[in-house]
């Protein structure tokens, strides 16, 4: 039996499931998560302790029909001005609930397209942002740049405000394919926005390429592929394109019957993957890359890589707060979610509350689960030991979990007095796998392929 007919036994090409790039995932969380909750969860934080901080801004000049963001068209900068003020009087709110001495340990700005702001604009809300949470030692400012929105000003403010990482959205390099997705970003625009962004001191760069794209071929992606090691990303996430028009309605401009096959997305994917490891990029859990000095690869080297809703990162910091319309932050008690329409966000800021409409409160039993659905997400392997010394779990009832995921599995896994184990073969399955770990229904609003 062929390793694709294997896969395709296991239902690879047939499967939905979750990214788990939280657990519980977003569809489960509810509104008894409120602004009062939010607020007790801010109160909890330890005094002189890093946390983390994401700030979305939701707007952009074109909306790109792939994209399934939360986000809106705007051709003048009043409403981006306006709802800066709105990020600004958030910020205060939430200086008055924080404890002393936090320092940030990461700081991103995405969207929407973050660098549509102008550079005073970038300077006004780094200002308010180091006003509340400083940077700390090593910390990183990352900010999600549009080639096709950014100028010398932007950068020099970006770069004095301390951005020391940028990411770069690539998705495809052939000129058929971004016209049907609605972003044309030629290469040459993207190299030269590379080279000005490295010009300006910044030395770490993400950059983003999506497979499953309608008319991508294994040609067309390698020659994608290939155009962008020619810009030495130090990091790439190889996504999925999730074709979800039901909730994305802009995604309807794009014709279906131009998409490739579930196999063909895995033949996709791996014509990337082939080309990332030969030119001697780490493979980080199951979509991203890295070069072997970045910071991604020493965390997995080390075995502290992490997963949250950006997908892999090493940071080390407990809590993420998300500031601006639908961003969600991260507790250890759970998760808390800003009202998604700016609207609602708006008027809930302007009068002095926190905007939060849902989220989740973790059980002893969602802790659990969650660390075992992260350490399969990151390194394929759940480790006994790890887990008997920081959950209140017998041996025996763990092996009954670990026995319950395989019982679907077969050989493609492997359960031992260290562990829970993935095989390399089965790597593509790994959604699948930890959804065995799941213990909430699938969401009725539906999932990405599973491949």
């Amino acid at each position: 039996m062929t390793v694709i007919s294997q896969l395709a036994q296991y239902g690879l090409f047939d499967s939905r499931v979750p990214r788990y790039t939280s657990y519980p995932t977003a569809p489960h969380f509810s509104d008894a998560v409120d602004g009062s909750i939010f607020k007790g969860f801010l109160n909890e934080i330890a005094n002189e302790t890093d946390v983390s901080l994401y700030v979305h801004v939701p707007f952009c000049r074109r909306l790109c029909w792939f994209c399934a963001c939360r986000t809106q068209g705007t051709q003048t900068d009043s409403p981006v001005r306006a709802y800066l003020d709105v990020l600004k009087q958030e910020l205060a709110i939430l200086k008055a609930e924080l404890p002393d001495n936090l320092h940030l340990s990461r700081l991103h700005w995405g969207g929407g397209t973050p660098t549509l702001l102008a550079p005073d604009m970038m300077t006004e809300l780094a200002e308010a942002i180091f006003d509340v949470i400083p940077m700390g030692n090593d910390a990183e400012f990352s900010v999600e740049i549009d080639p096709n929105e950014i100028d010398a000003p932007r950068l020099e403010a970006l770069a004095a405000a301390g951005m020391n990482r940028a990411s770069i959205g690539v998705q495809d390099f052939d000129a058929e394919i971004q016209q049907v997705i609605g972003r044309e970003q030629s290469y040459e625009i993207t190299r030269d926005a590379i080279e000005a962004i490295r010009g300006h001191g910044v030395k770490s760069l993400n950059a983003d390429i999506l497979y499953g794209l309608p008319h991508q071929t294994n040609r067309r992606i390698a020659d994608s592929v290939q155009k962008l090691l020619s810009l030495s990303p130090d990091r790439v996430s190889l996504y999925g394109y999730a074709h979800v028009p039901w909730m994305a309605k802009r995604q309807q401009m794009i014709p279906s019957d131009a998409l490739p096959t579930p196999e063909e997305r895995l033949a996709l994917f791996e014509t990337a993957r082939h080309l990332f490891l030969w030119d001697d990029y780490r493979e980080i859990g199951i979509d991203h890359f890295a070069r072997p000095d970045d910071g991604l690869a020493v965390a997995q080297t080390e075995g502290r890589l992490k997963r949250n809703f950006q997908g892999y990162t090493d940071d080390r910091a407990d809590v993420l707060i998300g500031v601006g319309a639908s961003s969600i932050s991260r507790f250890p008690q759970g998760y808390a979610q800003n009202a998604p329409a700016t609207s609602a966000h708006t008027k809930a800021i302007r009068e002095g509350q926190f905007s939060t409409v849902r989220g989740h409160v973790f059980s002893a039993d969602d802790r659990l689960r969650s660390r075992l659905i992260e350490a399969l997400m990151c390194d394929f392997h759940i480790d006994t030991a790890e887990i008997l010394e920081n959950f209140d779990i017998t041996p025996k009832q763990l092996n009954t979990l670990f026995n319950a995921a395989a019982a679907d599995f077969d050989d493609m896994v492997r359960v031992s007095s260290s562990g829970f184990t993935i095989s390399e073969t089965a790597r593509p399955l790994t959604r699948m796998i930890a959804r065995a770990f799941d213990a909430y229904e699938l969401s009725k609003a539906g999932h990405s392929s599973a491949v």
